[in-house]
């Protein structure tokens, strides 16, 4: 059957595949011994695991880490991420838990996993599975159905152990509605801060400037800078090579009918009636009898809705005469798109609550779902088949030029002979990437990989491909107090007004502790409490540091405030108990099978969390020295 799969070509939906498919682990020697020492990095229970495998685990890591961060993935973040560790760790975790799965007798079939990938739905066409779709997209994104195959069959086996281990686990009545009371519960408190800049009488003195300077004077060390040469192969110089058949573009939108269809859309207007999401039963009653009036006025007496919007709508829209425009089920909370989608043109709804409030909708047309038309989707199609190509034939180029290249020599002939243009920055620090280059972040990190005069593997930073080469290299130095005296005077100073109020905190707290007496707000104290609202211990409320939240809910009637000051990220507190109230349990039903899957997914997590572990402690593993931490 998966050879059967394997016929066609395929698609541009990879993403989709990897954001659908729950994997637990994605990631995946004849010689002298000191061959097969340089060829592995750990050997697990008596099995290797290669010098190939770690790196792919590295890069599978690396490509997700820039996804998510883009630009601000930087050798300061990636060192705090132990990117290194985390390759290693994965596939020793993955060589132990194969190691069991296959005590334990389980195993995938060809037939579970051809089921699997029969039902990913970016294989499908029309809801089925299409043989072309599922090659053309592997192959698009450089993979095999081969590699794909055993990645999804591996991540089946760790399912099924997972399942297994985990399968028992249940959550009690008690454990769900004592965690939502937990969780919902809020609290009052009064505060006193100590903020570092209410001490402006420091003056440090020229030896105290000169002794923080010797001792912090690493941190004023400038950067290392570089220089590069590179090469840019961008799509944009090879888009004329690109040709493109009319069947081409036919068979593309034959294969990708889900990317022209154009779903419901309803253009609307509303007037909203705010509620704050945990106000009390009088306050939501207040704002729905208000609503009920409004509603009362464009319905019954006929009143012009836009003018109704303008002069009582509470939200963002109301100067638009509460104008949303056209949009898709999805683009709205749910309770006001299911209303909204479920009347007529020209109707206006009774009042719908919602998280912010009450609102009164109108329905001005409604555009039913259609699909787009061959002919009105043919220049975009070919354009997004052009951009796709004419970055191909960019990496093909990059690639022809990389193989060429005398690696660490002579760049600039090899480039010359090719007709290719080579560009030179001026030197630049990491954190001061180079402003002619559109992806200076990512350019700088790879760049200051290299070693003097190396070149580059080929860089892909999303929209072209570079080859790059160190060719100088300016190292770090620690300049002269004087030329940084302002800098370091000033951190000074911040680093004294913090001991400042940390040393008039720890004073106060102690006189309460002494006096059993938390009226600090006499005259004589010179400080002033502040009382907050109730809050929750998820809420962000205004001007609250979120140390003071954390304290906050370990505090009671009888320990009124805590026994060291808190540390927040704007000075020094010390919170002061004033009232505790419990939920109320309204709302405890609706929320109870979603607290109950939470408590359930993250018991099972703890739960093979912890049998990895006891695996990992009777395992025999040893890891080569260069990839110990």
């Amino acid at each position: 059957m998966l050879n059967l799969m394997r016929k066609k070509a395929g698609s541009w939906l990879i993403k989709l595949i990897l954001g659908a498919i729950v994997v637990v682990f994605v990631f995946w020697g004849v010689g002298s011994y000191s061959e097969k020492r340089r060829m592995r990095v750990a050997i697990v229970n008596g099995e290797a695991i290669s010098v190939m495998e770690y790196n792919e685990a590295y890069n599978q890591i690396m490509d997700r880490l820039r996804q998510q961060f883009g630009n601000n993935l930087n050798d300061d973040l990636l060192k705090m991420m132990n990117i290194k560790q985390q390759a290693l760790n994965q596939i020793i975790d993955k060589r132990v838990l194969f190691s069991e799965a296959d005590r334990l007798n389980f195993n995938v079939d060809s037939r579970e996993l051809a089921d699997i990938i029969r039902n990913i739905p970016a294989f499908q066409d029309n809801g089925v599975f299409n043989q072309s779709l599922y090659t053309r997209v592997l192959t698009a994104n450089r993979l095999t159905p081969e590699s794909f195959e055993r990645s999804q069959k591996d991540a089946l086996l760790i399912n099924k152990l997972r399942s297994f281990i985990t399968g028992f686990v249940k959550i009690s009545d008690r454990e769900v509605r004592e965690w939502y009371q937990w969780d919902r519960s809020s609290v009052k408190i009064k505060y006193i801060s100590f903020k570092p800049n209410m001490f402006t009488d420091i003056q440090p003195s020229d030896e105290e400037i000169d002794a923080y300077y010797k001792k912090h004077q690493e941190k004023y060390k400038t950067q290392p800078q570089i220089k590069v040469r590179y090469l840019h192969f961008t799509p944009e110089a090879y888009r004329e090579e690109v040709k493109i058949e009319d069947q081409e573009l036919q068979e593309y939108y034959d294969v990708h009918p889900e990317e022209f269809k154009q779903p419901k859309t309803v253009e609307a207007r509303h007037i909203l009636i705010k509620v704050a999401s945990d106000a009390n039963t009088e306050t939501v009653a207040t704002a729905k009898a208000k609503a009920e009036e409004v509603f009362k006025k464009a319905q019954q007496e006929g009143q012009d809705f836009a003018e109704l919007a303008k002069q009582e709508s509470e939200g963002p829209t109301k100067d638009k005469g509460g104008y949303l425009g056209s949009f898709k089920k999805d683009a709205m909370v749910k309770p006001f798109s299911d209303k909204a989608f479920a009347m007529q043109a020209g109707e206006i709804s009774e009042p719908v609550k919602t998280r912010f409030g009450w609102h009164i909708i109108k329905v001005e047309k409604i555009n039913d779902a259609s699909v787009r038309t061959f002919e009105t989707v043919k220049s975009e199609i070919r354009g997004k088949l052009a951009t796709s190509r004419s970055k191909s034939l960019a990496y093909d180029a990059a690639d022809s030029f990389y193989e060429a290249a005398d690696h660490g020599e002579d760049l600039v002939k090899t480039a010359k002979a090719a007709k290719l243009e080579v560009k030179t920055t001026d030197l630049f620090a990491q954190n001061k990437p180079p402003q002619d280059v559109k992806n200076g972040a990512q350019f700088a990190a790879a760049a200051f990989k290299l070693q003097l005069m190396n070149i580059s593997d080929i860089q892909d930073f999303g929209d072209s491909y570079y080859v790059l080469q160190m060719i100088e290299k300016v190292p770090g130095l620690i300049p002269e107090l004087k030329t940084v005296a302002d800098k370091v005077k000033s951190s000074l100073i911040k680093e004294m007004q913090d001991k400042k109020a940390s040393e008039k905190a720890s004073a106060v707290l102690k006189n309460m502790n002494e006096s059993d007496d938390a009226k600090t707000e006499s005259p004589t104290m010179g400080l002033t409490l502040i009382t907050t609202d109730f809050f929750k211990r998820n809420d962000s409320p205004k001007d609250i540091d979120r140390s003071l939240i954390a304290a906050a809910f370990k505090l009671s009637d009888t320990k009124k405030w805590p026994d060291e000051v808190v540390k927040g990220g704007q000075g020094y507190y010390i919170p002061i108990f004033v009232d505790r109230q419990a939920p109320e349990m309204k709302d405890f039903e609706k929320e109870e099978e979603k607290i109950r899957n939470r408590l359930r997914t993250q018991k099972q997590s703890k739960i093979f969390s912890s049998y990895l572990a006891q695996l990992k402690k009777n395992s025999e593993i040893m890891i080569e020295p260069e990839y110990a931490e």
